[in-house]
């Protein structure tokens, strides 16, 4: 657990200071990590980009109600949704809404472009709703290891 706090918090640390902080010799640090990539515990190392620095403003969780809601309509939507870069985060929810999609455009023209041109187009959905987030209060890509393992 220690190893992938670590990496949580800076996945450009090398085996050696990883060791190191985690009181272990090198070899057997590296075959744990080794292992926690092949189980797929560890995805991905990635860089976390600034969303502001790149000019990247409007932060949108639209919820989503589809026409309809079979297999054939859901698998569609999935499968199209997944291709728009734009949308960060795309979840099925309980509740009243089908969906809820977490969406980064560079500024408010450019969500209504999105929307009317793309999410708008799509026959598969019958109701969206914008969420305009205002003031990002917390922005975590650490999973609570501490509270709940």
């Amino acid at each position: 657990m220690d190893i992938l706090r670590l990496l949580q918090r800076d996945a450009t640390l090398s085996t050696g200071e990883i060791a190191e902080r985690v009181n272990l010799s090198q070899s057997p640090c590296w075959r744990r990590i080794n292992r926690l990539e092949q189980e797929g515990i560890i995805q991905r190392r990635v860089a976390l980009l600034d969303r502001d620095s790149l000019g990247m403003e409007v932060v949108v969780f639209a919820t989503i109600n589809l026409t309809s809601t079979g297999r054939q309509n859901l698998m569609s939507f999935e499968e199209d949704i997944v291709r728009h870069p734009e949308v960060m985060e795309c979840y099925t929810m309980t509740g009243i809404w089908d969906y809820m999609l977490k969406i980064v455009t560079r500024d408010i023209r450019h969500y209504e472009e999105f929307v009317r041109n793309t999410l708008t187009a799509s026959p598969a959905i019958r109701e969206l709703h914008s969420h305009m987030a205002v003031t990002e209060i917390k922005n975590s890509t650490e999973l609570p290891l501490d509270t709940q393992l």
